[in-house]
């Protein structure tokens, strides 16, 4: 008999869609926040045992985050998937978005594999609580390594991005506006927007709330671009190693997207390129690792499809306000917050299943 309650689907659903995209391991937070609730969440929500429920739970809420990252993206995988297929017609990889969809392609083979061969294996032997709070000190550790140890042409990255923004905002300032240009032409001043007053001035100052969005979501787009360029400009094989960094996401408390990043910086990538980078390579993974257990849902989920589907609601909003948050986070800011949590949540963990 199967059994799962709309809180605890509420609360695991939406920290699965946030801890997912956030360097923090959602399979970590998976194995501990039941632990650490107890009751019936501990046995409710046991990742490790046998024909659980909560690996029904799992899967739903794995294609939802993987949905609502998408839909972030999508754009962005509309580009990279036409790019895959114009490659198969041509039988050639000539522009960026065809190369960074074999990239995408080759960079997640590793942890396929690694996932069919061992997830069970991983899951029952370090799917323990306090296993999981253990792993989440070590993927603090590996993220304040990361930004300690980074390398010198990922540093010269990062600043020769910062020279770039720089320009184009200085730039963006000298440049005259539309209407400042047709005023010039025509030898008289620029005409005030109609209204006159206090009203006139100010919408000189601010231009409309459609307008500013559009410009917000136009300089995205070119950044993608910009970004994909970048990414591609790299070898195979440096993908493949970033990639293969993700089989360590298989053990509950390292993040995948955490150590991703790592390998990328280490790998002479900017932050945010190795952000970029990861989170579009979660894309495919997360969705194969829903598709993989994608029976157990059908199999163990009976009679709890009504908090399956309203945790996975949530977790893909989840998903989707994170790698909002993120993006714009990773080109200015470091990893270290994260590790901070990391190794205080995960020392606490510990001490609180040790001593209870």
């Amino acid at each position: 008999m199967t059994h799962m309650t709309y809180p605890e689907a509420i609360v695991v659903g939406f920290i699965q869609g946030v801890t997912e995209l956030f360097p923090v391991s959602s399979l970590g937070h998976n194995v501990l926040i039941p632990a650490l609730v107890g009751g019936s969440w501990a046995a409710d929500l046991n990742v490790s045992a046998p024909e659980s429920p909560y690996l029904a739970f799992i899967v739903g809420l794995h294609v939802a985050t993987a949905i609502g990252i998408m839909v972030y993206f999508w754009r962005d995988w509309v580009r990279i998937i036409t790019g895959f297929f114009t490659s198969l017609r041509d039988r050639d990889i000539r522009t960026s978005d065809q190369k960074l969809a074999w990239m995408l392609i080759l960079a997640t083979i590793p942890v396929g594999l690694a996932g069919v061969l061992f997830e069970h294996e991983f899951r029952v032997l370090f799917g323990r609580p306090i296993r999981a709070a253990i792993f989440l000190i070590i993927n603090g550790l590996i993220l304040f390594a990361g930004e300690r140890f980074r390398t010198r042409r990922s540093r010269q990255a990062d600043a020769e991005l910062e020279q770039q923004r720089a320009a184009a905002v200085l730039q963006r300032q000298q440049a005259p506006t539309e209407r400042e240009r047709v005023g010039s032409a025509a030898g008289t001043p620029a005409p005030a927007p109609a209204g006159g007053g206090r009203h006139a001035a100010g919408s000189r100052g601010s231009p409309p709330a459609s307008a500013s969005h559009r410009a917000v979501r136009q300089d995205e787009i070119e950044r993608a671009i910009a970004a994909d360029e970048r990414l591609t400009r790299r070898s195979y094989l440096d993908a493949v190693l970033i990639g293969a960094a993700q089989i360590l996401a298989l053990l509950a408390g390292i993040s995948r997207d955490g150590v991703t990043m790592v390998a990328g910086m280490f790998g002479g990538l900017s932050r945010e390129d190795a952000a970029r980078f990861a989170f579009l390579l979660a894309t495919p993974v997360i969705f194969a690792a829903g598709a993989l257990k994608l029976p157990d849902l059908f199999q163990y989920g009976h009679g709890i499809y009504g908090p399956i589907l309203v945790g996975s609601i949530l977790s893909g909003v989840g998903a989707y306000l994170s790698v909002r948050f993120l993006v714009r986070y990773f080109r200015t800011r470091t990893l270290n917050p994260f590790a901070i949590y990391c190794v205080v949540f995960g020392l606490a963990s510990v001490l609180y299943l040790e001593l209870k």
